[in-house]
């Protein structure tokens, strides 16, 4: 799966045989990041991807054996906070999708992330305010890039100011939301660039 940005498509390529599999119709921009796999509760093993350009993720079907009406078709649309996402993250071990904002104009929404309920979509989602949890005081606190552990139990975000300013690394524990407490503090600096 590759986005296709400014056709707002996702283009399905068969790895195997090198050969275009689909062209899907998704939401404005896709971003050409890796997306999100997770097994939807009613249609099955899905790939998602936000959108810089709106604020929908689109999940796609991506089991044409046991779920060909579905294979390489939009089986559902959700609404995030806004447009201006870079990257959405699930783990095999966690019930959570998380995505960034990270070039939404408003700062409350790119110093923010979203976090849907795998296995109840439709209640929305839940803001986590990463910048704030970051404790900086200068630059854009832009959150970017949530990324898993590899036990699925903590999500790392960062969060980008310019060259000249502090940026930082927020740790979420994923089964609570909270800021993660532990041996690294609740956040992490990097030293002066």
């Amino acid at each position: 799966m590759t986005a296709a940005n400014n056709s707002n498509k996702v283009a399905v390529i068969d790895s195997k045989d090198r050969k275009l599999a689909a062209l899907v119709d998704v939401g404005k921009i896709p971003h050409p990041g890796r997306g999100a796999n997770f097994v939807h509760p009613e249609f099955g093993p899905v790939w998602a991807t936000s959108h810089l350009g709106d604020e929908t993720i689109s999940l796609i079907g991506t089991d044409p054996d046991k779920h060909p009406d579905q294979a390489w078709k939009v089986v559902e649309t959700l609404k995030g906070q806004g447009g201006g996402s870079l990257f959405i993250k699930t783990h095999p071990k966690s019930n959570h999708m998380y995505l960034d904002t990270t070039f939404n104009p408003d700062a409350k929404i790119s110093q923010s992330a979203a976090v849907f309920r795998i296995d109840d979509l439709g209640a929305g989602y839940t803001v986590l305010p990463i910048a704030e949890w970051a404790g900086l005081t200068d630059g854009a606190k832009r959150v970017v890039q949530p990324e898993y552990n590899e036990a699925g139990d903590e999500v790392w975000f960062s969060v980008w100011s310019g060259q000249d300013e502090q940026s930082a690394i927020v740790v979420v524990d994923d089964k609570t939301l909270k800021l993660k407490k532990g041996d690294q503090g609740q956040k992490i600096d990097y030293p002066d660039r």
